[in-house]
């Protein structure tokens, strides 16, 4: 579908080479209203635009839209004046106009995360700013201390916030078909927060979704075409899904955030640690499993509520296929589970693409 719309908007842009006549492409014989040489500039001018419009669209950039309403507008302008030959052109000049305040839906609301994550970036530093040393973690438990340097996060600087760029795909329920999605995210340590932007295909449709959490209120908000929404959430267990979900984020992709004095670590077996986060005034628990290498293998919580049942659910966080990425040894792949009485639901798997510590911008 990107590929023919690129298609369509660069050949609706050839078609208005016709109308520079002074061009010489060709006797064109359908044009038997006559041009004057002004009007002959306007139709170069707009087959200019409809070109940048599809070459930003075609390396996704967020303002394409800007190029490809000009171009609309101009266009539509140039066919009421010459009808007669180029009313069809009507035609296509709608087909982008739907898919221009698509673009200019999408680009508003990504516009509202990013002003979230510039304020994020003002806060101040958690952690004072220094390396983390043997001496943070040395009242830890050992599964975490040997995770700790497994990780390579010794000796290296504490994390005050992070940027996460996830591809993987999504899905309600066993019956539903899997959404491919993107994703980006910040996670700030002073306040807690946890901004997440998703970008997915639902039956060949764009969709948007913006999970935002600040200091343990949360909402969902996800939107066909960025602009209809289709799930909404907040409230109370939204808040305290996201407060578990902000945990799980420091345990599986930020592991020099565990010295943070939120957490408090209840007990251990052999390679199993449990923990407790707080904030705001919301406690959550989880059990983190660690191998023998070091790795943590995953993170389960009882906390978590599935939106699907409408209760809280056992949720686990497999994760394997540990890379080196920034000289930081971090898991690959994992996957997001619900584990119902009679069955377990894999609703989420994520790759992990990118990830940078003590983010200026």
């Amino acid at each position: 579908m990107r590929i023919a719309f690129i298609i369509l908007v660069i050949a609706h842009g050839l078609i208005h080479l016709l109308g520079f006549k002074s061009f010489g492409l060709s006797e064109v014989k359908q044009l038997t209203q006559p041009i004057a040489k002004p009007f002959e500039t306007v139709w170069l001018l707009t087959f200019i635009l409809f070109v940048l419009a599809a070459i930003q669209f075609a390396f996704k950039h967020s303002y394409w839209w800007v190029f490809g309403l000009l171009a609309v507008v101009i266009s539509q302008i140039l066919i009421i004046f010459f009808w007669q030959d180029a009313r069809f052109g009507t035609i296509a000049n709608v087909i982008i106009l739907m898919a221009v305040i698509i673009g200019y839906s999408t680009s508003a609301y990504y516009r509202k995360y990013q002003d979230d994550v510039k304020t994020g970036l003002q806060l101040a530093s958690y952690f004072q700013p220094s390396d983390l040393t043997e001496t943070d973690i040395q009242e830890l438990p050992e599964p975490v201390k040997k995770y700790l340097r497994f990780t390579g996060s010794v000796g290296k600087p504490k994390v005050n916030n992070f940027k996460i760029e996830f591809t993987g795909k999504i899905r309600k329920d066993e019956q539903s078909e899997w959404m491919p999605f993107t994703s980006e995210q910040y996670n700030f340590m002073h306040t807690p927060t946890r901004l997440f932007f998703m970008k997915a295909i639902m039956k060949g449709m764009p969709v948007a979704g913006y999970h935002c959490f600040k200091n343990g209120y949360a909402f969902m908000d996800i939107r066909l075409l960025s602009l209809f929404k289709v799930q909404y959430q907040d409230g109370v267990e939204m808040d305290l899904s996201e407060t578990v979900t902000f945990f799980n984020d420091m345990c599986c992709l930020a592991p020099p955030t565990l010295i943070d004095k939120r957490i408090k670590w209840l007990a251990v077996e052999n390679n199993k640690v449990k923990a407790s986060f707080t904030n705001n005034h919301i406690t959550v628990f989880a059990w983190l499993y660690f191998n023998d290498k070091g790795e943590l293998i995953n993170f389960i919580s009882d906390d978590r509520y599935s939106a699907d049942a409408g209760k809280q659910l056992p949720w686990a966080t497999p994760l394997k296929d540990y890379q080196e990425i920034n000289g930081y040894r971090l898991m690959g792949n994992a996957e997001t589970i619900y584990s119902y009485p009679d069955r377990d639901l894999v609703y989420g798997t994520f790759k992990l693409i990118r990830i940078e510590y003590n983010c200026i911008d």
